[in-house]
């Protein structure tokens, strides 16, 4: 397993990287073959109030599935690290869950699973079961300070090739409302979405 540690606005001493490096090197205990792992430290100036410190983790599993947690805490101090480091852990053990097995209600409505995004019985076996941490993120309330027509965030995203079906696991897996995807039939990027009367919807190219 890789394991990267990047941090943007943030003054990241030896001890903190190797606070983090500790909780996120434990996370192959409950799932295994994890074959890249990396945490993003960010740091958000509020317009009002206090500034925000964000961790991102993004799990990589051999099979494809991407697992992805992320929590905003208040405050720019070093502990603000470690809560928001604690807290995107306590989120990931939840995917992790998803992925193994633990949840499937909303899978079981949109028929067979896909099978590279649910873990495997030898990989059930090995695993140790997840913790449940006490400490529990700060919740985020404050609105955001931004106004409506700001665009305050561009990100690239790494388009991998996929069913509509595995769109939809993954997008169950990340715990999202809608998922980006190459369309691996049509080499289209389409999206998935939870439609608002239930069900999924597909948005594709009108010439695809």
């Amino acid at each position: 397993m890789q394991l990267h540690i990047r941090s943007q606005n943030i003054n990241l001493p030896p001890h903190l990287e190797e606070f983090a490096q500790n909780k996120l090197g434990k996370l192959d205990r409950y799932l295994p073959n994890i074959t890249d792992l990396s945490l993003e430290l960010s740091r958000k100036n509020a317009k009002r109030g206090a500034d925000l410190t964000i961790a991102q983790i993004t799990l990589r599993h051999s099979r494809g599935a991407i697992l992805r947690a992320e929590e905003r805490i208040s405050g720019d101090d070093q502990e603000a690290v470690k809560k928001a480091v604690n807290a995107a852990c306590d989120k990931m053990f939840r995917q992790i869950q998803r992925f193994k097995g633990k949840v499937k209600d909303r899978r079981r409505r949109s028929g067979k699973p896909a099978e590279r995004f649910i873990a495997t019985q030898e990989e059930l076996d090995i695993a140790e079961e997840v913790p449940h941490y006490e400490e529990i993120a700060e919740e985020y309330n404050a609105a955001y300070d931004e106004t409506a027509d700001e665009i305050v965030r561009r990100k690239a995203l790494d388009l991998s090739p996929m069913s509509e079906q595995e769109a939809i696991e993954q997008m169950e897996l990340l715990g999202h409302k809608f998922f980006m995807f190459l369309n691996d039939q049509t080499g289209n990027v389409n999206v998935v979405y939870i439609r608002d009367g239930g069900g999924y919807g597909v948005l594709l190219p009108a010439n695809g």
